[in-house]
């Protein structure tokens, strides 16, 4: 937030956590995204462009997983 006070009094959520929680929904977003650009670029028979963006969407599953699991851990359940 640019205003530098917004706490969660908006949201009812503290910043900090609703951006750890924007930023998982974001990195599974960009993977299921990343699904279908793979699938076209496997059609077109480029599998240069395929495996960059198989690449691309094992970092933003990783990234999904690590921010899961400090969810986890916030939220008390694990």
């Amino acid at each position: 937030m640019s205003s530098g006070t917004e706490t969660g009094g908006v949201t009812g959520t503290q910043d900090k956590d609703y951006n750890l929680i924007w930023y998982v929904e974001a990195c599974l977003s960009n993977a299921l995204r990343l699904d279908s650009y793979i699938q076209d670029a496997e059609r077109a028979g480029d599998t240069e462009v395929a495996d960059l963006f198989r690449k691309a969407q094992a970092d933003s599953r990783k990234g999904a997983e690590l921010g899961k699991d400090l969810l986890r851990a916030r939220l008390g359940g694990g």
